[in-house]
């Protein structure tokens, strides 16, 4: 299992600077109704769900991020790893047989049970960096988990995982994931065979292009009527017949996610629009992405891949006319 750093810098471990920026304090990288717990937390706090009809374990939350932190540690042994960034959303909560008939008010911590359908995690690999735009980028992987899509009402089967390695930019900590770094449905049994498909994503990445296609960006620019029709456009795009929208390239982000865009064109203090209104790719790459932390954690996977394509898309339709995604900006 090798990689290729050629060209990216690699800093020693011992060489290795703190961030100016406290962890803590960082921004975090999806927000929609997330909250921010440890990996402790997880594993001292949270009950296991099990499938029903057998009494099997599901491959737990904490299980998938110890699984992938060893992954990273086997594919990147002597670089800095930072210890994983966890958010949870949509809590179950319980409670502890000897407490069915006790009054809410009254329950005590330990006849209180607690876990969370959806959760997502990244670990930053700091060591690793490469600057697009100013903009300094850590090679970071990760994984969204959704216990919302297996059915815990059956016999224990292959569990489902999205996993990814890309990079996030430190400036505004979005996360830049292309389709060869991202799993969006790995399917295992055990955490020996998750760890196996884990390490065949990471060996089969190809990070220089990556970085190459990200680099690109830079190079083309909007003017402030493009951007205003792409805008246009791809609210449009939401409402097309299903006949017409077909032959269109797949945008995934909403309403929602556009008008955040739109507004952060005009006022994000880094990636807005120029003093002639222009904006190059990447900023408006970075756009989308700042914009896809609204999404929930389930989604936001794959609406970041779809970002990356359509800015991609975009940059093509720019050059080719006749590309699928001129649309947007004709």
């Amino acid at each position: 299992m090798n990689f290729n750093f050629q060209g990216t810098d690699v800093v020693p471990f011992n060489q290795i600077v703190a961030p100016t920026t406290a962890k803590s304090n960082r921004k975090p990288f999806v927000e929609a109704n997330t909250e921010e717990v440890t990996l402790e937390f997880l594993k001292n706090k949270c009950i296991v769900p099990v499938f029903t009809k057998d009494n099997e374990t599901t491959l737990s939350h904490q299980e998938f991020i110890d699984t992938t932190w060893n992954a990273v540690k086997n594919i990147f042994p002597n670089e800095a790893i930072e210890e994983p960034e966890v958010r949870v959303s949509h809590q179950i909560k319980g409670r502890t047989p000897d407490a069915i008939h006790i009054p809410v008010k009254d329950l005590q911590e330990h006849q209180k049970t607690t876990y969370y359908e959806r959760m997502a995690f990244i670990i930053r690999i700091p060591s690793i960096t490469e600057t697009i735009n100013g903009n300094t980028l850590a090679l970071t992987v990760g994984g969204v988990r959704a216990l919302n899509t297996e059915n815990l009402y059956n016999k224990k089967t292959y569990e489902k995982f999205k996993i990814f390695i890309g990079f996030q930019n430190m400036v505004c900590c979005n996360l830049c994931v292309s389709t060869d770094g991202f799993k969006d449905e790995l399917k295992a049994m055990s955490a020996i065979d998750l760890e196996d498909k884990i390490l065949q994503l990471f060996t089969s990445y190809n990070m220089h292009r990556h970085i190459h296609s990200m680099e690109q960006l830079t190079e083309y620019t909007l003017t402030e009527s493009q951007f205003a029709q792409l805008i246009g456009k791809s609210r449009l795009y939401n409402f097309l017949p299903k006949k017409e929208k077909i032959l269109l390239p797949e945008l995934l982000l909403t309403d929602g996610h556009l008008t955040t865009v739109a507004k952060d064109y005009y006022q994000d203090e880094s990636f807005c629009k120029d003093e002639s209104g222009d904006i190059n790719l990447w900023n408006f790459y970075n756009l989308l992405t700042g914009s896809n932390k609204s999404s929930y954690v389930d989604t936001f996977l794959d609406r970041g891949v779809n970002a990356f394509h359509f800015a991609e898309g975009v940059s093509h339709a720019l050059n080719d006319r006749s590309s699928k995604h001129a649309w947007f900006i004709q």
